[in-house]
């Protein structure tokens, strides 16, 4: 039972994190929901059989990479015709924010989980490398590229973009 409990209160303190990165991640809460719950349930299934050195680690590593996996899968099959916005909470900047999330869901799945891990986790380039399985270099080009798309399209007035 202790393991259990133990595990029980990562999973309570490090939620909300998870779903953080998740959301910006995925794009919207049910899908990112649904990523922290399987991320969890992978995490507790070794919980108990070995000893995780950083459990803050592997779950960041375990969510992103089963991002990118079901992104590969679903990007074979599923064709979205449409995208509905998120409702978000309200706030003096949440304009921004939809516009960012909304930007942000238009990158690649590694850019955007390169973007994440680097600027909402703030994991060094070789953590963020090891946690993807992709080397230093490719971190700071992926990140450069993803930042001068996201400042390039933040910045495009909608007129631009209709013509």
């Amino acid at each position: 039972m202790k393991g259990e409990d133990s595990f029980l209160e990562f999973a309570e303190a490090r939620t909300p994190t998870l779903l953080r990165a998740a959301y910006l991640l995925c794009g919207n809460h049910h899908e990112a929901e649904d990523l922290v719950q399987e991320t969890l349930a992978k995490l507790y299934v070794v919980w108990g059989r070995r000893q995780l050195d950083s459990p803050v680690a592997y779950a960041r590593t375990t969510l992103t990479r089963t991002f990118i996996s079901s992104r590969r899968r679903r990007s074979s099959t599923e064709r979205p015709t449409e995208f509905l916005p998120d409702v978000q909470a309200p706030g003096a900047d949440a304009d921004l924010r939809v516009d960012l999330v909304a930007q942000l869901a238009q990158l690649p799945p590694l850019d955007r989980a390169v973007l994440v891990l680097r600027h909402l986790e703030d994991t060094s380039v070789r953590e963020t490398a090891e946690i993807l399985g992709i080397s230093e270099d490719l971190v700071r080009s992926r990140t450069m590229r993803a930042l001068q798309k996201l400042r390039l399209r933040m910045t495009e007035t909608p007129e631009a973009s209709l013509t």
